[in-house]
């Protein structure tokens, strides 16, 4: 089968291999979309970042998969061949506190792989997938839709939760890149009254307005504060960052109204702040919310059924497998939203 992998210095291989075989409590599921990750982007095709989470294993790319099982390995109890799956994107022990949680993306034990980074993921003809970390796909949710969900959507789904969205909210989106204009289609989901999206790219603040994911779209400069606070009354009840920047998140804090919640969503930066004036004295509620567990993915995949809400109206790119260079650079630009490789159906 052909398969990607991401040699770091923003390189793309594609290589023939083997066809693999599933193992005990594995099912082999034929890919029909993975999408691409900032993350992959950040810490693997630029360069290879880190150890633990991040050290990439040179093993085939891609954590945002979806498909449908063509093969089940012994012991499987819950999934069979033919079932329309997205793929939670990282296999932990299942005995370690996180994983008993649900979150395998904290397992503590030496055992975690995440797809694409210590086992093989997405970016392929097929794939073998811990059946622990398989999501059922509605009939009506596209592969394309499973994809998004299975980081993307999922991770601000949960940051958003995390956060007690509801209608008695505004929400500030602070980058509005794939992740941002998932966090603000979701807040609409979730009732939010208003949101605000901020962002360095006229291009992608224009999306955000066009997907009807921000009502506001505002310029990240030395004013954006101000502006976001005059649009909202003195701040959001609600602030994600989801850019990742020192920068994006200064806007966050200060952007939230007095008494809001203020999650941290975009990997990497820093943040230097007066702790005293930006979050004792205006009785802040701050949140770091890595990724999401499978109980939260399977709770979203069926409200995105519930609300016809579907992910794939933030793909904007979309290549054919043996492309995966050009997507690969296309995503790198900053410029696109979402963008994913389709493998057939």
């Amino acid at each position: 089968m052909r398969a990607v992998y991401l040699p770091g210095q923003r390189r793309v291989d594609v290589r023939q291999v083997a066809d693999p075989r599933p193992g005990p409590g594995e099912v082999l599921v034929r890919m029909r979309a993975s999408a691409i990750c900032g993350s992959d982007l950040r810490a693997i095709y630029r360069e290879h970042l880190g150890t633990g989470p991040e050290a990439y294993r040179d093993v085939v790319a891609g954590h945002e998969p979806s498909g449908d099982v063509v093969e089940v390995g012994p012991d499987c109890r819950r999934f069979a061949v033919g079932d329309r799956v997205a793929v939670y994107h990282i296999a932990g022990c299942g005995l370690c506190h996180e994983c008993r949680l649900g979150y395998m993306i904290g397992c503590t034990s030496s055992l975690r792989a995440a797809y694409g980074w210590q086992r093989d993921g997405g970016h392929a003809e097929v794939m073998v997938a811990a059946e622990s970390t398989l999501v059922a796909l509605p009939d009506s949710l596209s592969y394309l839709d499973g994809a998004c969900v299975a980081c993307g959507f999922g991770t601000v789904y949960e940051a958003l939760r995390r956060a007690d969205v509801s209608g008695a909210d505004t929400v500030l989106v602070v980058g509005m890149g794939p992740m941002g204009l998932a966090a603000g289609m979701l807040a609409k989901a979730l009732g939010a009254t208003t949101t605000v999206g901020v962002d360095i790219a006229p291009t992608r603040l224009a999306l955000g307005t066009e997907l009807g994911a921000i009502d506001h779209a505002v310029v990240s400069d030395e004013h954006a504060v101000d502006r976001v606070r005059s649009l909202t009354e003195g701040g959001c009840e609600v602030a994600v960052d989801c850019s990742g920047s020192a920068a994006g998140r200064l806007v966050a804090v200060h952007g939230t109204r007095r008494w809001g919640r203020c999650v941290f969503v975009g990997e990497g930066g820093r943040l230097d702040i007066d702790v005293s004036q930006a979050l004792i004295h205006t009785q802040l509620t701050v949140y770091g919310s890595w990724v999401t567990s499978v109980w939260r993915m399977v709770e979203l995949v069926e409200r995105l059924a519930r609300w016809d809400l579907h992910p794939e109206r933030t793909v904007t790119h979309r290549f054919p497998l043996e492309e995966a260079a050009e997507a690969y650079r296309v995503a790198d630009s900053g410029q696109a939203g979402k963008v994913a490789l389709v493998m057939g159906g």
